[in-house]
């Protein structure tokens, strides 16, 4: 029974070995590699090892995927530390959604002013946006905040055209306001806009809906906030 056992773990130690070596020998380049070779046309835009050994991150978009050092298995679902219970996927994705508020271009933004304007965040949005509106309800009720809104219209031709009347218009908040709260239609108006220009940033964040808030940390929320969540979040941010 002994000799039997003995030559059972000799032959997983033949089985295992190569796979530890392989995967000690891998590099993030190298499983780059094998991934795009098993998925042509998807990009993964990072690769990194984790802390389980042989497992590879993998970035796609906004997304995080996980797999072995030759792709030949996918996982997609949380990572957790489960000494320290730690979503080690979800601490991943907030850093990645991080954004420099510095370095956005505000000027392209329509700005509001409440209060003292202390607190800042940025928000991109659709004109057609219901969930847009109804964040500016909830923005009604909190004072000392400027806000950039980034006009960014995605769900229809006509949010392009409401994007540009608004960003013509001789008050631009003003008609934002009036059309987000009230529902007034802004008037025709014509002029050069940057809405080419917004909807390329938003591409380069990965903004993939909206409203996503920027807030001056550089931390995201996709979605309108609750009012109790807002204040929350706002006074936990470093201005």
């Amino acid at each position: 029974m002994r000799t039997r056992l003995k030559g059972l773990l000799a032959a997983l130690a033949l089985v295992v070995s190569p796979v530890m070596v392989q995967a000690q020998s891998a590099t993030p380049e190298s499983v780059r590699e094998s991934f795009e070779g098993r998925f042509p046309g998807i990009e993964a835009k990072e690769v990194r090892s984790t802390p389980f050994p042989g497992l590879f991150e993998v970035q796609v978009g906004m997304d995080l995927l996980y797999t072995n050092a030759t792709a030949d298995y996918v996982l997609q679902g949380a990572l957790i530390d489960a000494k320290s219970r730690r979503d080690l996927t979800a601490e991943r994705l907030e850093e990645l959604s991080k954004v420099s508020f510095s370095s956005l271009p505000l000027e392209l933004a329509v700005m509001q002013v409440k209060g003292d304007g202390s607190r800042k965040i940025a928000v991109f949005e659709d004109p057609n946006c219901g969930y847009c509106k109804r964040l500016h309800q909830t923005l009604k009720e909190v004072d000392n905040i400027t806000v950039y809104t980034f006009l960014f219209p995605i769900l229809s031709p006509d949010s392009t055209v409401k994007a540009r009347d608004i960003w013509c218009a001789k008050d631009q908040a003003a008609t934002w306001r009036a059309w987000m709260l009230d529902g007034k239609v802004p008037p025709e108006a014509v002029c050069d806009t940057p809405v080419d220009t917004v909807l390329a940033l938003g591409r380069s964040l990965m903004v993939q809906g909206t409203p996503a808030i920027i807030f001056a940390d550089g931390s995201r929320v996709n979605g309108a906030l609750p009012l109790d969540a807002l204040n929350q979040k706002l006074a936990a941010v470093k201005q």
